[in-house]
């Protein structure tokens, strides 16, 4: 008789910051697609048709006409669609980000827990205000420690150190805006910050996933212990 077993916390464990992956990556896919929308529509590389059309204007509530007036319909498209995927795409950035550093977030989370001998059966990140979204944190715990041994050592603390320069500019350019005046050559500095911040969501993605592969090291020796201990329970019990 096969004796059958539950699976083992560790590859619930890598499901779950798979997950988080996941949904980082759909977001970057949509953002992608926002921005490949927008420059669509971009006036400098469109044409747009010269047609025009003679829009009547709804009565008043004194019942006089108003005067019609010219609409270019195409115009019309290419600007409204303009603003939409602005607007829509501001969103997906925000989106992006956030599951970025929650993918980031749940990955050095997990890292730490194995390294300190725990088995968590998936990733604990708190809720967001709005009920739907995960709230990452940010900070010197985002950064994995413990992987002299990991062969890719190198590649995760580069990534981390490209998502801290992120996020610092993120913050410095947060700090500039609160302040009730700024001198000409500190909105500089402010717009240049802005500038390095976009680069959170992809920086974030990129730690996200060198740190998914070193989860996999950190839990060799756990995976090792526990098919090990399987293994014993098994030939006792045949």
């Amino acid at each position: 008789m096969t004796t059958k077993y539950a699976l083992p916390w560790y590859e619930d464990l890598t499901d779950s910051v798979r997950a988080l992956g996941e949904a980082a990556y759909e977001y970057q896919l949509a953002v992608t697609t926002a921005r490949t929308l927008q420059a669509g529509v971009e006036t400098g590389r469109r044409v747009l048709h010269e047609g025009k059309v003679a829009a009547q204007p709804r009565s008043d509530a004194s019942g006089w006409n108003k005067v019609p007036v010219t609409r270019a319909p195409h115009e019309h498209a290419v600007f409204h669609l303009g603003d939409l995927y602005r607007e829509q795409l501001l969103k997906l950035q925000d989106l992006y980000e956030n599951a970025s550093l929650c993918f980031a977030t749940g990955c050095a989370w997990a890292i730490a827990h194995v390294q300190r001998g725990n088995n968590p059966n998936g990733v604990a990140l708190d809720m967001g205000e709005d009920g739907r979204t995960l709230t990452p944190w940010t900070g010197p715990a985002l950064e994995i420690k413990g992987l002299e041994r990991y062969a890719h050592a190198q590649q995760v603390a580069a990534a981390y150190k490209q998502l801290a320069v992120c996020l610092n500019a993120a913050g410095y350019a947060e700090d500039l805006g609160s302040r009730d005046y700024l001198a000409d050559h500190e909105a500089s500095w402010m717009h240049d910050a802005l500038d390095v911040a976009v680069g959170i969501g992809d920086a974030a993605y990129d730690y996200g996933l060198q740190a998914e592969r070193a989860l996999q090291f950190a839990l060799l020796e756990p995976r090792r212990k526990y098919l090990h201990r399987q293994s014993t329970e098994d030939a006792a019990q045949s």
